[in-house]
């Protein structure tokens, strides 16, 4: 059993060197980070153009719900598609691509996979309406023909929760491995959560508050964090409007959520500013991991800081936050000690 649990950070880290903080070290790991989504309409050369420099963590070209669902336009937009990919393909080196192909019951999901999927340039694979783990292994049989002939890195794929099946079969979805073995079939990264199409589903009503939302939202976190992968946070519809967007980020990341997808290039700057810890608590992190180092040298475990106890669960909460932190590219300050 514990053989097939996928610990938190496995698949987005490696060790590395310590992480200093003013001439104190501390053990770390270098984290990739997938904080922001960005959705780009397939059937426009101006967006696929303008994706190149949106600044998101993960870009998504979409097969899918951008695209009017009549055979004609989704020749042309995958045909527009498969050039892009091939003339930017050195621009697109930096970038972490992903597509959303159509789901498994249309026409249109094999060619999705055998023009667009086999591109190179494409690391993940956004899959809709994935309601079980057969879904997940009708899609595996698909990567395994796509990518047969390619030399890269094994495809990382990312199943969308959006029905009440789909909720029904988390853990098993979560928990699927490919038939044909992660290099061959592809191997899962991410829980993605589609609130909209949920909505559509079940019959629930969106409210401002997300209240109807929360339990479905806690149990995608739960299972992501359960086998090691990240979650990622519904769409906010009013992207014109960036204290929503900032309060759903807020919301999201105090759930567990590790990023969020985006609809418009103007929501990826407040995403990726509000996925990474605050000033204040970069500091706090760095308070307790200092003091907790200074009482392990004195055979403690717990100790109080400023008034709360503290001990290794929060140290292990301090170092993934420092962990974060100097992936941004944040700060990270702090009262150098004296071993």
């Amino acid at each position: 059993m514990l053989s097939s649990i996928r610990l938190s950070y496995t698949r987005t880290t490696k060790i590395r060197s310590q992480l200093p903080v003013n001439g104190t070290r501390y053990w770390s790991s270098e984290v990739t980070l997938r904080r922001s989504y960005l959705y780009v309409p397939s059937s426009s050369d101006r967006m696929l153009e303008k994706s190149l420099t949106a600044g998101s963590d993960v870009v998504i070209y979409d097969l899918e719900d951008s695209v009017p669902p009549n055979p004609e336009d989704k020749r042309s937009a995958r045909e527009r598609l498969r050039k892009f990919l091939e003339v930017k393909r050195e621009d697109l080196k930096p970038l972490q691509v992903a597509v959303r192909v159509n789901d498994v019951t249309t026409p249109f999901f094999y060619e999705d996979m055998l023009q667009i999927i086999s591109q190179p340039a494409v690391r993940s694979i956004v899959l809709p309406k994935i309601h079980s783990t057969t879904d997940l292994d009708l899609v595996s049989d698909a990567v395994k023909i796509s990518r047969k002939r390619l030399d890269k890195p094994t495809l990382q794929v990312i199943p969308s929760i959006e029905s009440a099946r789909g909720m029904w079969n988390l853990g098993s979805i979560a928990n699927w491995e490919s038939p044909h073995g992660p290099v061959s079939g592809g191997v899962l990264k991410a829980l993605l959560f589609a609130a909209e199409d949920y909505c559509a589903d079940t019959g629930i009503i969106r409210t401002p508050s997300r209240r109807e939302l929360l339990y479905t939202r806690s149990q995608i976190v739960l299972a992501a964090k359960a086998f090691g992968l990240g979650a990622v946070d519904m769409v906010c519809v009013d992207f014109k409007d960036t204290d929503i967007l900032h309060s759903e980020c807020m919301d999201g990341r105090e759930l567990g959520f590790t990023g969020k997808q985006a609809i418009h290039p103007s929501q990826v700057s407040v995403i990726n500013k509000t996925y990474v810890p605050t000033k204040e608590e970069i500091q706090r992190a760095v308070k307790i991991v200092q003091s907790m180092k200074v009482a392990h040298k004195s055979n403690q475990g717990a100790i109080e800081l400023d008034g709360r106890m503290i001990d290794a669960p929060m140290m292990k909460q301090a170092e993934s936050i420092l962990r974060v932190a100097e992936a941004a590219g944040l700060a990270i300050s702090g009262p150098a000690l004296k071993w």
